[in-house]
């Protein structure tokens, strides 16, 4: 007999989070001197911040986080991460189908998003999850320049 699996509850994001989800990040490698996480957090929550979700372990612990963003055409998927310790517990699979079903419920018809260059063991995780790697460049052009933040 196996153990289950630990219970993974996702839900809405809480101002209360942000510390906790900004070291989820740092830790998931996501943050940039460039990008003020705070900051980010403050832009996701004057837009669609119904689409921002955490991922909480059996004891309330917080182990997981994604932005979902939906403009009508398509829907994205950012700042997926979980902690070291949640990984394999299925808390991804858990965000991102939670984000699904939310950009679903809007008619959202494909969801895209960029994973950093070298990241292979994220592209195993998303195509696990059906992504596929579609053939298009991406480019950028910042409008607002943040500050780097200290490291």
């Amino acid at each position: 007999m196996t153990d289950a699996a630990p219970a993974i509850t996702v839900r809405l994001f809480d101002t209360s989070d942000e510390e906790a989800v900004v070291a989820l990040w740092a830790e998931a490698g996501l943050t940039r001197p460039w990008n003020d996480p705070h900051v980010d957090i403050a832009r996701k929550l004057a837009e669609q911040p119904d689409l921002f979700f955490v991922a909480t372990g059996p004891d309330g612990e917080l182990v997981g986080a994604v932005m979902a963003g939906y403009d009508g055409h398509r829907g994205w998927l950012n700042y997926l991460a979980t902690s070291t310790a949640a990984r394999g517990t299925g808390a991804g699979r858990a965000l991102v189908e939670h984000a699904e079903a939310a950009l679903l419920q809007r008619g959202c018809p494909k969801i895209n998003l960029q994973i950093r260059a070298g990241n292979d063991a994220v592209v195993d995780f998303y195509r696990h999850l059906g992504y596929a790697v579609d053939e298009t460049i991406d480019m950028g052009k910042r409008l607002i320049v943040d500050e780097p933040i200290d490291s």
